[in-house]
């Protein structure tokens, strides 16, 4: 990156280790992660609240918050998230409470003068058939892949509306669009959880059980990206120091793998001896997501943990934090 580039950085540099920074989801998997950086950079006045200490679908409840505690900084990690199958089942929850969990955070750091907002989108907001890799602007230029439309259609709402109040009144709300992440802290379940930890937890069971044989939903084709939620932490305060556009931005590894070859490598790590299978009778989804990151890496960030490396370090969280996880 040249000096002017550089230079140019710097100027952007707004948060210290005293600005008072609110991690909306801080229980969440990429909520955990962004806390954990901010903590262990010396960051002092980070505020969290569980589901239970503050409902983020009730918008009083939320205007309480902001006029309390008046934050400086926001990460709007919070949102309602799974796989294809929770999708499906579970549509109107999917788009109603993530739109109220944007509306009143967004609104609320707006009116309550909040210096900067990063919304965390999805990679899932682009086309089923768009050009790959994906770039920024190929938002809204086809259809969404219909088994995640629904969480789909409320993120780009989201983006929209950071898009508006930066429009309307000059609100500094930046949206950061991550890929397929997994990690610490992820959902284990077998039917609402993303492909990765579904897949890590069928074969560590299929292994316990001495199971001769595990199924994988779809022909095992379709090819996907993987982001270790590490990455997107440290990607998420990078932009929060460094990007003050409303444009979107892509958040990922620039690399891609099948389902079969990850399954592969899970089995690998999980030390399964048995039969891997698919069921093409089951959907595949979008036949690939790889996202274009040249403008990301043009600020000067690339990902650090390699998909062997992190599904390692997951599997191993796996297994200290069976007893607590959700499965």
């Amino acid at each position: 990156m040249s000096t002017a580039n550089n230079t140019a950085l710097r100027h952007l540099i707004i948060m210290n280790k005293h600005s008072k920074i609110y991690i909306a989801g801080h229980n969440g998997l990429v909520g955990s992660a962004i806390l954990h950086h901010l903590q262990a950079h010396g960051f002092e006045q980070l505020l969290v609240r569980s589901h239970a200490e503050l409902d983020l679908t009730r918008q009083s409840d939320v205007e309480v918050f902001f006029a309390q505690q008046q934050p400086k900084y926001v990460f709007l990690a919070a949102a309602k998230v799974g796989g294809i199958h929770a999708n499906n089942t579970y549509p109107a929850d999917f788009i109603r409470d993530n739109l109220l969990i944007q509306n009143h955070v967004i609104d609320a750091a707006y009116r309550f003068r909040v210096k900067k907002l990063a919304f965390l989108g999805s990679s899932c907001i682009y086309p089923k058939l768009t050009t790959q890799p994906m770039t920024e602007d190929s938002l809204l230029t086809g259809e969404l892949e219909p088994t995640n439309e629904w969480y789909a259609v409320a993120k780009i709402a989201g983006i929209k509306l950071c898009q508006a109040y930066h429009k309307q009144y000059g609100f500094n709300a930046i949206s950061l669009m991550p890929t397929n992440l997994y990690g610490q802290g992820d959902n284990f379940h077998l039917e609402n959880a993303h492909v990765l930890p579904a897949l890590m937890r069928r074969f560590h069971e299929a292994k316990q059980q001495h199971l001769p044989e595990v199924s994988v939903w779809g022909s095992g084709t379709p090819r996907r990206e993987f982001l270790h939620v590490d990455d997107l932490a440290t990607a998420s305060i990078f932009l929060m120091h460094h990007y003050d556009r409303p444009e979107i931005i892509n958040v990922g590894t620039g690399h891609e793998v099948s389902i079969k070859a990850l399954a592969q490598l899970i089995q690998k790590t999980v030390a399964y001896e048995g039969k891997l299978t698919f069921d093409s009778s089951k959907p595949d989804g979008t036949p690939r997501k790889l996202l274009d990151v040249s403008k990301l890496h043009q600020l000067g960030w690339q990902a650090q943990i390699s998909l062997e490396a992190g599904i390692n370090q997951t599997y191993q969280w796996f297994l200290n934090n069976q007893d607590k996880i959700r499965v």
